[in-house]
């Protein structure tokens, strides 16, 4: 229901389509919202993919998904990102895709050890957040908990084999430039 041109709108659609050629086998998108990227990445994957489970703890959010972002592809499920039982119960995934959600939890360290626990050995994890003034700390936004800065987010993925990470301005996601300023990172990292 948003404008097209709603700046909020363009960056998460660019999320999702620069993780299209990451995305084959079976994927977990956790904090899926209302739908659409899932949707996105089922479209342009559906020959390489197995299935997409998207995950959300908003049921308003996964009924609007299920009525308007259908695909035969895509089980939308209502579960929390923060659930120590949540790997259990999903199994494990070739990629994981999460955008937007770090900066809205609590307690990160059970999201990130669900994440790790959750994909396969080789498998793709792809993390974005917007930065900050770091853990702990005021946001101007009233449903984050903090925004991480880049070193902290950077941090996170200590753990994997492999840690490749891009900045996003708009709806342009690179490498980082010297002398620019990004207001969101994205990880994209081989376990």
């Amino acid at each position: 229901m948003m404008d097209p041109l709603n700046g909020m709108l363009l960056e998460h659609l660019a999320r999702y389509y620069f993780a299209v050629e990451h995305a084959e086998g079976r994927i977990l998108d956790l904090a899926c919202g209302t739908g659409y990227g899932s949707k996105i990445i089922a479209k342009a994957q559906k020959s390489v993919l197995q299935e997409i489970v998207a995950v959300d703890n908003d049921e308003a959010s996964l009924k609007y998904a299920a009525a308007k972002h259908y695909h035969p592809l895509i089980q939308y499920k209502r579960m929390d990102a923060e659930d120590e039982e949540l790997p259990a119960k999903l199994g494990t995934f070739d990629v994981i895709i999460s955008f937007e959600t770090l900066e809205h939890l609590s307690n990160e360290k059970i999201f990130m050890n669900n994440i790790y626990s959750m994909l396969k050995p080789g498998g793709i994890l792809i993390m974005s957040t917007p930065f900050g003034a770091g853990r702990g700390k005021e946001t101007n936004e009233p449903f984050h908990v903090h925004q991480l800065t880049e070193a902290e987010f950077i941090a996170l993925f200590a753990d994997y084999q492999e840690q490749h990470f891009y900045y996003q301005r708009s709806v342009l996601v690179e490498p980082k430039r010297e002398g620019k300023h990004y207001p969101f990172g994205i990880a994209v990292c081989k376990k």
